[in-house]
């Protein structure tokens, strides 16, 4: 009867020390387990995963076929009034101030110390797509005129090869202290000029002297009149003495040709050159420059139509 009751109570496993305690986990002949579970537990969990993972890959790759059927990798779903960029194209100015100062506007430097070269070398990596054209785009690429009748295959070529003295062999002309500053217009898919091409309705806060440009182009050549024209002026009364005389290279503005932009291969953004022929020396000049058509507003609180920039030479 005591042997029977004492049975009835649990009894304690005997100890057993950790490297066999470890051992027995990896692999147990009593209940044939590996790392706790039979082969036939292994079997059904990595089953039941296989099933789960291929399931879960398998949705996951049916709703990114269903996403790309919604996306055309050369046409934007959002354009211009509808979408984040809007419908009024910006005016950007090169070479920029270095990142460190990011918020800046200052063209700044030194004609003795020669301390220019860090502009020069801002432009001649921006001008390097101009300047030697990828080869792949080669068979995309066309000379334009005024006269070129649109061809959605091909974009206009911009040589910037004969803009003296704004070449980069002439380190664009700052050794002088007449340098040059490129101005480019932001690309908008899609966005098409509406020109100034009737001399009858300038607007009013157009500058006198493109006014008088774009009377003279109609009456030697009336089609150039498609032209987003562009304008630089000292900001202030002393900024107007200081600047100078300005040339615009190699024509007052962005023609109409290279317009409107389609993610076409091989395309550029219009650039021109504006050279500085005389500016001050060792003072700020505040410069603003402006294009011109008639969906093109100007804001110069939040950089649209216009850009704002800073010369001073010592």
């Amino acid at each position: 009867m005591a042997d029977k009751a004492k049975d009835e109570f649990y009894t304690r496993p005997p100890k057993v020390g950790g490297w066999q305690s470890f051992k027995t986990f990896l692999w147990n002949s009593e209940t044939n387990q590996f790392l706790g579970r039979t082969f036939a537990s292994w079997a059904k969990i990595l089953l039941f995963y296989v099933c789960f993972y291929t399931g879960l890959i398998s949705f996951f790759f049916g709703l990114m076929a269903l996403f790309y059927q919604t996306i055309d990798f050369t046409t934007p779903k959002w354009q211009q009034s509808s979408s984040l960029i809007g419908s009024n194209p910006g005016l950007g100015f090169r070479p920029m101030p270095p990142e460190s100062h990011v918020e800046s506007t200052l063209i700044w430097y030194k004609i003795t110390d020669s301390n220019y070269a860090a502009w020069t070398t801002k432009l001649d990596d921006f001008l390097k797509p101009y300047r030697e054209p990828d080869p792949q785009y080669e068979s995309f690429v066309q000379n334009c005129d005024y006269d070129t009748v649109d061809n959605v295959d091909r974009v206009c070529k911009i040589d910037i090869s004969a803009w003296t003295p704004c070449l980069k062999d002439a380190n664009y002309n700052y050794h002088t202290g007449a340098p040059c500053i490129f101005l480019k217009l932001n690309k908008i898919f899609g966005w098409m000029p509406e020109f100034y091409n009737d001399t009858e309705h300038l607007p009013n806060n157009m500058p006198q002297d493109l006014k008088n440009h774009i009377n003279d182009e109609k009456k030697h050549n009336p089609k150039a009149l498609n032209t987003v024209w562009v304008s630089c002026e000292g900001e202030n009364p002393a900024d107007v003495e200081n600047i100078g005389s300005i040339q615009y290279i190699p024509r007052r503005g962005f023609p109409g040709y290279y317009f409107p932009y389609k993610n076409q291969k091989g395309y550029l953004s219009p650039i021109i050159a504006i050279w500085f022929e005389k500016p001050a020396s060792g003072v700020l000049i505040n410069i603003e420059c402006k294009a011109w058509a008639h969906n093109i507003q100007h804001d110069r609180a939040e950089r649209r139509g216009s850009v704002h920039f800073e010369l001073m030479i010592d």
